[in-house]
């Protein structure tokens, strides 16, 4: 019983994270007011900021496999090159989500895509420090003379 709620309560927890930290990067950008006509529909910036946004959450899951699983299920290759592909995604992603950001000309609704370019710079670092963990991580536990690394 105790294992679920912690599940949905860490669940919650973190979508409002993410949800403070998108409105956060949305009003350090100063768009974070809507606008009063809504334009629907896919545009060419909110398919630009929902590509971003799947590359950073590419980042993200690829970074926590490599983080959490333990080394004998893939090896320690893959431990370094979901380190990279993290790593390297996030910062795609978040560089991409701030150009987004910065040709926005409006908040959420304008078809900017500012929502999505905010969600991608947010997941894209989380990818990135997901990324540089593990990284870390791998450099320490395998050098190659085999023993670890103690600082």
């Amino acid at each position: 019983m105790k294992r679920p709620f912690a599940l949905i309560l860490t669940v919650l927890l973190s979508v409002v994270l993410f949800g403070g930290l998108v409105y956060g990067v949305l009003v350090a950008a100063h768009v974070s007011q809507p606008t009063p006509n809504t334009v629907r529909g896919l545009t060419p910036r909110r398919a630009w900021a929902t590509v971003s946004a799947l590359l950073a959450l590419i980042g993200v899951v690829v970074g926590a496999m490599a983080l959490v699983r333990p080394i004998s299920r893939f090896g320690a290759s893959f431990r370094r090159l979901g380190a990279v592909v993290a790593l390297v995604a996030g910062l795609i992603a978040a560089i991409s989500g701030g150009l987004n950001l910065t040709v926005a000309t409006g908040g959420p609704g304008t078809g900017n895509g500012v929502v999505g370019a905010a969600g991608a710079i947010v997941l894209g670092m989380t990818a990135l420090i997901l990324g540089g963990l593990t990284l870390s991580r791998s450099r320490r536990t395998h050098s190659p003379a085999g023993l670890s690394h103690r600082p």
